[in-house]
């Protein structure tokens, strides 16, 4: 053995061994920087890597059997007493050399994605941001039509996966023709933006579109479309594919053929689509706006029996009325048949795969499933953020922490300045406690939205959290929020109870219960918020009153919706402030049993905090304080549990004084 691998000295095998791995190294950290630089496809680099890799082998061969002589390559001497033509030291140059390139290159690499990182807007010449279309029609009622044809068109562009395109969200907050059109590129991180008008007539559409480039402010194509009403379905498709000309962008055959073919030829549930599309664009409302989306949605599949992305759009809509507001079997049988006649017209339409997505995670829980379906959303579509934002919310019920907040971050890079987005981060990271990167996010929020009352309303519950509810009740009074906002009121009642001062939660508390009509199925819900601070504030005979109501109008919808945890737990509630703690710990146990921890990480132990709360009401201290000290080191929905707020709350004023609670609350906050 010895002298085998003293011949492989000889021969200088052990040599070119080193040469070429130094040399191969170089070569793949060359393709690795320039490919991605060039915009070259990836399969590039993963090729340099197989060849290198194969050639190794075949370079040790051959150093076996010749020499690299000054007459040239010549066969390896079989005489293994005398050495092999010197090599010279010119291998020892050729290692230095690619050690010294390949550590240049390897920082080059490191510095370019450093600056990336920084500076994420900075994504090449295939960027694009719609902004809003503006209304040239007298009747200001077709906005919905100029806000649909705009959306129509985004979505058709966001298919093509050559092109990275920002997401309506993110831009719907600029002007339809704004002045700043740099710093608004540099905002959302795109090189063009396409800006457009519209007017309807009666059956007459006209529609102008114009492409921009932002560094010069040059305008790089623009086109006038004049159609009837009944004509009008292709132009989405011909700015899409009009746009992707001028920017160079690859279409492939499936791409072109789905831009090519409208959605529908119906005009009259053409714009029963777009009204939908525009009910569902709206901030806040959640029921009201959802409910007209439905109706219109049903027009339009009614009109068109035949519409794929209409019934689609139709089962989402039923399925995020069941999962954020009522959770009934109409819309769950609403979302169900909708999908499957969607599936049977167009299995492969974005809207199709989000509306599957969603049904199997907001109506059916079936995370896994959900999961599978958005990954092929995520492939399929790379340039719509609810891929990445619908796996980051399925993380973080499935308690993948870290993964959620990866996924959220690579959904506000597809879509930075969405703020329902930016919302739902902030609840992943208040989740964990991370209060640093919550005031992060909270940042970027206020930055899209300064006075939105939902982002400042979860300023408040962080800050409630921290213990600085006076900083809280400063925000809380700044607010104008509209009647029958859930959030504002609970976040309200809660510091009231916090700072023990009353008067104004009681005001705004009083009001809201005196509009049944626009609380709906959340009237018992704020009534228990109501009896809460009737009850703190000393007017004991009115608190009674209030939770008697809440709890008969509670046991009224339950039954409807028997998985409403909610209602469930605010049932519970009423229950112990009536005294009947029995029925109280049934359902909020209850609740539990509808969504525990194993099957929602996220929400499963905001119920067990509620159990908890209601175990120290009823004076089962034991359970109460061995609850708390699990939901201390556990990750959940905010507001969760902290030593600061536990120091603060009157759900737990029976515990003060016990040693063991006295020392869950000197923990650090």
């Amino acid at each position: 053995m010895s002298k085998f691998f003293a011949e492989l000295k000889r021969r200088h095998v052990y040599k070119v061994a080193v040469t070429y791995a130094v040399v191969g190294w170089v070569v793949i950290q060359v393709a690795a920087t320039i490919v991605p630089g060039l915009h070259l496809p990836a399969g590039l680099t993963t090729a340099v890597i197989v060849l290198t890799l194969l050639g190794f082998p075949v370079a040790l061969l051959l150093a076996w059997a010749f020499d690299l002589t000054p007459q040239g390559l010549q066969r390896a001497s079989l005489d293994q007493t005398g050495p092999c033509q010197p090599a010279g030291h010119v291998w020892i140059y050729i290692v230095i050399a690619g050690v010294l390139l390949s550590v240049g290159l390897f920082f080059a690499g490191r510095y370019t994605a450093v600056k990336q990182a920084i500076a994420p807007n900075n994504l090449g010449a295939k960027s694009i941001a719609v902004l809003p279309f503006e209304n040239l029609s007298n009747d200001q009622q077709n906005a919905y039509f100029t806000d649909g044809i705009q959306d129509e068109i985004l979505t058709r562009l966001a298919q093509l996966s050559d092109l990275r395109v920002i997401s309506r969200t993110s831009t719907e907050k600029y002007k339809s023709a704004p002045e700043n059109l740099r710093e608004i590129g540099k905002q959302l991180g795109v090189d063009h933006l396409l800006e457009g008008r519209v007017q309807k007539i009666g059956n007459a559409v006209h529609i102008n579109v114009q492409l921009i480039r932002v560094e010069t402010d040059e305008h790089l194509w623009a086109q006038s479309y004049d159609r009837q009403l009944n004509d009008v379905f292709a132009v989405e498709g011909e700015v899409a594919t009009a746009i992707a000309g001028q920017l160079k962008s690859k279409l492939s055959g499936t791409e072109k053929q789905s831009l090519a073919v409208p959605s529908t030829r119906n005009s009259l549930a053409y714009e029963a689509y777009l009204r939908g599309l525009a009910c569902l664009n709206k901030a806040g409302a959640y029921a009201a706006s959802t409910s007209d989306a439905i109706t219109a949605f049903s027009d339009a599949v009614r009109l068109d029996p035949q519409f794929g992305a209409a019934w689609a759009r139709l089962s989402r809509a039923h399925s995020f009325a069941y999962f954020r507001t009522d959770q009934t079997e109409q819309h769950r049988e609403g979302a169900r048949t909708a999908l499957e006649t969607a599936e049977k017209l167009g299995p492969e339409l974005n809207e199709t795969h989000a509306a599957r997505g969603y049904y199997l995670y907001w109506v059916k829980r079936d995370y896994d499933a959900a999961r599978i379906e958005f990954e092929q959303v995520r492939a399929l579509f790379p340039n719509d953020a609810f891929g990445p934002f619908a796996l980051a919310a399925i993380a973080r019920r499935q308690g993948r922490w870290k993964e959620s907040r990866a996924l959220f971050d690579q959904a506000l890079a597809i879509d930075p300045r969405n703020l329902d987005l930016l919302l739902e981060t902030i609840g992943t990271a208040g989740a964990m406690r991370d209060w640093q990167a919550v005031q992060r996010y909270l940042a970027q929020a206020l930055d899209v939205s300064p006075g939105d009352t939902a982002t400042l309303v979860t300023e408040v519950a962080g800050l409630q959290s921290q213990g600085e509810v006076e900083r809280a009740q400063v925000i809380l009074d700044q607010l104008k929020p509209e009647d029958g906002n859930d959030t504002y009121t609970f976040a309200l009642s809660l510091n009231a109870l916090f700072l023990r001062k009353y008067d104004r939660a009681l005001a705004w508390l009083t009001r809201q219960v005196e509009k049944p009509e626009l609380q709906g199925t959340n009237l018992g819900l704020f009534q228990v918020a109501l009896a809460e601070v009737q009850r703190h504030s000393g007017n004991t005979t009115a608190a009674k009153a209030t939770y008697q109501e809440a709890r008969s109008n509670l046991e009224k919808v339950i039954p409807e919706q028997p998985d409403n945890t909610l209602l469930l737990d605010f049932l519970a509630f009423a229950e112990s402030g009536l005294g009947d703690n029995d029925r109280a710990l049934a359902h909020a146990q209850e609740a539990i049993a509808v969504l525990p921890s194993t099957v929602d990480a996220y929400n499963g132990p905001a119920l067990e905090e509620i159990l908890t709360r209601i175990e120290a009401r009823c004076g089962k201290k034991d359970a109460a304080i061995e609850g708390i000290g699990k939901l201390l080191n556990t990750y959940y929905a905010p507001p969760n549990l902290t030593p600061a707020l536990l120091r603060l709350d009157p759900d737990f004023d029976s515990l003060r004084g016990d040693p063991r609670f006295q020392k869950l609350i000197e923990e650090k906050p």
